[in-house]
């Protein structure tokens, strides 16, 4: 038989601690899962990769850092080449534009100037955009565009604007990784010994056998990086300018 509200068993009477009261569950509180988005999970790996630098940028290490299972990353990144992608557009994101009232030469030389900037302000970056060179976040795209301008403005057809785009992001990227490699082996050896290392091989070379070698050791052994960088692009420019004044004379 059941009781109605407001109706009493037969079998409670009035006795208070005949009553049945609710019982109160109590459950442990589980962790907080912390709030993940694209551009957390970009910040994050940006500070891992000046850590540990790009061999230690993987998802393990990032869901360490970020205090998650590596398992959850993929919500929101679809695995290491779509992270690498997001961070080189970031890394590019502080490209800064030419003046567009400069000769498209001084243009160049500006934006390959800035790229390497760019690069050099985070460790291992130029590993980054080389392992993500399908990448198409706004930030790299509007640096392409720039550069793509710029040479089309200077009168090159279509293929040579390309090719001459590719070249200086190729130099420039592979200028920028060879000379981090370089400053990540002296840290880790002691840049004394590396120079004493550059050393010991000058005194053991033969004048008769090397001596172009020995007459250049002291731009082979200590060179300005800069100045070595800044040769390159003049080059560079150098060629597409005659190139660019053979086809108009041609026309």
């Amino acid at each position: 038989m059941l009781y109605c509200q407001g109706e009493s068993s037969p079998l409670s009477g009035d006795n208070e601690s005949m009553k049945i009261h609710p019982r109160k569950v109590y459950s442990p509180k589980r962790p907080a899962v912390p709030a993940l988005d694209q551009g957390k999970i970009v910040r994050a790996a940006l500070t891992l990769l000046d850590e540990v630098g790009f061999d230690g940028l993987t998802m393990r290490n990032l869901g360490k850092k970020l205090g998650i299972k590596a398992a959850s990353l993929y919500w929101h990144v679809h695995g290491k080449g779509e992270l690498l992608s997001l961070l080189s557009d970031e890394i590019c994101a502080p490209m800064r534009v030419p003046d567009r009232t400069l000769p498209w030469r001084e243009q160049l030389e500006a934006l390959g100037n800035e790229y390497r900037r760019v690069l050099l302000a985070r460790r291992d970056a130029a590993r980054v955009l080389a392992g993500s060179r399908a990448s198409f976040g706004p930030h790299r795209l509007r640096l392409t565009e720039i550069v793509l301008r710029t040479l089309l403005d200077a009168g090159f057809d279509n293929r040579d604007a390309a090719y001459a785009g590719f070249l200086l992001n190729d130099y420039v990227m592979m200028f920028v990784s060879g000379e981090t490699q370089d400053v990540n082996a002296e840290i880790e050896d002691g840049a004394d010994e590396s120079f004493s290392n550059v050393q010991n091989w000058v005194e053991v070379l033969s004048p008769h056998d090397h001596p172009s070698l020995l007459a250049l050791a002291d731009y082979l052994s200590e060179p300005d990086v800069d100045e070595r960088f800044r040769f390159g692009v003049e080059i560079l420019a150098d060629g597409l300018e005659v190139r660019l004044k053979t086809r108009n004379a041609g026309r």
